[in-house]
């Protein structure tokens, strides 16, 4: 039906006869000639309707936006001063020869073009909304990328393998999506939140190089750039080590953003420790591209008459941080206020602040801030000298439970860097974090839980401190951050069932609990394991900031709301009785009650 697609046509094609489908965009009747713009996935093309040709001209003059036509014409060049540079296009212009309307459209229910939609309407209308050309142009993207992933993949040796959809509930990460067993009354499957068991079988079962772009799910909180389903490019590796494992991947970001962007990435990513890059930026996945630094003063303030500071500085989980903003000083005391909020958000039960006035009077004449006069010359000469800070300057301080302190400050950073400029100019800053924690405790439950997940390998000399000092120990793991995002994160395995069974006990899991639910994990285990480990990407994540998109939802196709529903299919929905029967289901009067 067609010979080209529009967005691709250009001066080669001139006093060639074509042929087009695709969507009415605008039309436009300058009197007595009809101009149509036609869009398909490629872009636009303008087509040019002679009142010469009156069967043709009827029809054009029947066509409404979104009507599906089929256009036969010449390509001729566009007249002196009409050509249009944003079109691949723009220079030509189609003489219509012939026009067929496939199909009649509705009035839609929005302008294609009207950039103040509510999400709520766009994703009731996705249909709609994805024939806009930037959601055309955002997948198509999403498309490019995954060809990259897999053209690097399959050049280096990976095999694509399915793993299972329906598997075995281990609720020890995120909540489960559970699937009731018709054949199996009162059991259930759970949907997976990664393939982590089944591909580490897939090494041990021989195949040495794994990949799958796959769909995996998670019943998590609701949050603002939350999907229930997100899709990750899942990756496994045998005989392979830490260095080399990262080195692969790190070449794989490379190679996707040079031929999906035609961005250059740095070469090699630089590396940090995961103590440095909480000790400095206050997070896990730090932005490089803010300038802006925390620094330690906590030592610095255990004897100070501050109670805030030097109760904080005597605890044993204390932190007290400080964060200096070049020319913070000109800060009003309304924004003060407002980053005061917004760190509040994260916990922190304040934000105090000292404007430096002039720095060699250090005391209230030179320094500016309520809390001042309870700080000795000491420490404030301390905190100073560590910031580096200047005349014009403003001091942040974060002073409460280390986790809260990095959260807090963390974001504050991130936050002022953008608004006030505090950034190093750069478009795009890997950074690999490394040798991560084992466990962390929680105080709630009175246990260790997995840093990562329980199938992460300690470092080699950590291993002795597993069941002894679990603290102590140093994971294998790695997680590439850019621009303040987790592209993806990873580690090498444990491929040996003692050390496995060690890190069990470290998590409270004792044997009767392992069998249970990793049974055929530790029996693999013992059938010669070889060493191995990998990495996945998160690819809804990747394309949203290779797109600068606002929301992850507009680089899936047809994603779920805020509160993980699908406004489209007006899904989740109730079921009838005889559904629910059939799967052994009784709903509680309650839960109805709720949601109705």
């Amino acid at each position: 039906m067609r010979t080209h697609y529009c967005g691709t046509l250009n001066t080669d094609q001139l006093d060639q006869t074509v042929s087009l489908c695709g969507w009415a965009h605008r039309r436009r009747d300058h009197g007595g000639v009809i101009f149509i713009d036609l869009r398909d996935r490629e872009g636009l093309a303008q087509v040019v309707c002679n009142p010469d040709q009156p069967d043709m001209f009827k029809v054009a003059e029947s066509v409404r936006n979104e009507y599906v036509l089929r256009i036969t014409g010449v390509v001729r060049r566009r007249p002196e001063g009409s050509a249009n540079s944003n079109l691949v296009s723009g220079e030509i212009e189609i003489l219509c020869q012939e026009i067929e309307v496939l199909n009649a459209s509705v009035t839609p229910p929005f302008q294609l073009d009207d950039e103040n939609l509510s999400e709520n309407v766009r994703l009731t209308h996705r249909v709609i909304d994805l024939r806009r050309p930037h959601m055309q142009k955002n997948l198509m993207l999403r498309y490019k990328v995954t060809r990259a992933f897999r053209r690097f993949l399959d050049n280096r040796g990976f095999i694509d393998i399915e793993t299972p959809m329906l598997t075995k509930s281990t609720p020890e990460g995120a909540r489960d999506y559970l699937v009731p067993s018709r054949v199996h009354p009162g059991e259930f499957f759970a949907l997976p939140q990664s393939p982590q068991l089944f591909k580490q079988m897939l090494m041990i079962s021989g195949f040495d190089r794994y990949y799958q772009i796959t769909k995996c799910f998670r019943d998590e909180d609701l949050r603002a750039d939350r999907q229930p389903e997100f899709t990750q490019v899942d990756i496994e590796t045998s005989f392979l080590s830490e260095e080399q494992i990262m080195a692969l991947t790190e070449e794989l970001i490379r190679t996707v953003f040079k031929e999906a962007m035609d961005v250059d990435l740095p070469d090699p990513f630089p590396r940090m420790t995961y103590k440095e890059a909480m000790a400095r930026f206050g997070s896990d996945k730090p932005d490089l591209r803010v300038t802006l630094e925390l620094t330690e003063v906590t030592d610095a303030m255990k004897d100070v008459a501050f109670k805030v500071f030097s109760s904080v500085a005597n605890s044993a989980d204390g932190r007290i941080a400080a964060l200096r903003i070049p020319g913070g000083a000109a800060f009003t005391r309304g924004e003060i206020d407002d980053y005061t909020k917004f760190v509040n958000i994260y916990g922190a039960k304040g934000l105090a602040y000292i404007k430096v006035n002039d720095k060699s009077q250090l005391n209230e004449t030179g320094l500016q801030s309520p809390i001042v006069k309870n700080l000795s010359e000491a420490a404030l000469k301390v905190v100073i000298e560590r910031t580096g800070a200047q005349d014009g300057d403003i001091i942040f301080f974060g002073a409460d439970k280390e986790k809260v302190v990095n959260d807090a400050l963390g974001a504050l950073r991130s936050k002022i860097g953008h608004e006030k400029g505090h950034t190093n100019g750069s478009a795009w800053e890997p950074l690999w974090v490394v040798d991560f924690p084992m466990f962390e405790y929680d105080d709630e439950a009175k246990r260790w839980t997995a840093c990562h997940h329980p199938f992460t390998s300690p470092k080699d000399e950590h291993v002795q401190y597993l069941e002894s000092d679990p603290g102590r120990c140093l994971a294998k793991a790695y997680d590439l951050a850019l621009n303040g995002w987790e592209l993806g994160g990873g580690s090498v395995r444990i491929h040996k069932e003692e050390v496995q069974s060690k890190v069990f006990r470290a998590l409270n899991i004792d044997a009767e609990e392992a069998g249970l639910k990793f049974g055929f994990l530790l029996d693999a285990l013992q059938y010669g394991a070889p060493p191995h480990g990998g990495l996945a990407f998160g690819l809804d994540r990747i394309v949203t900031m290779m797109t600068g998109a606002e929301s992850i939802r507009d680089v899936i196709a047809f994603p779920k709301t805020q509160r993980a529903q699908c406004l489209l299919t007006q899904a989740p929905s109730a079921v009838d009785e005889r559904q629910l029967r059939d799967l052994h289901i009784r709903l509680r009067q309650t839960v109805q009650a709720e949601i109705s």
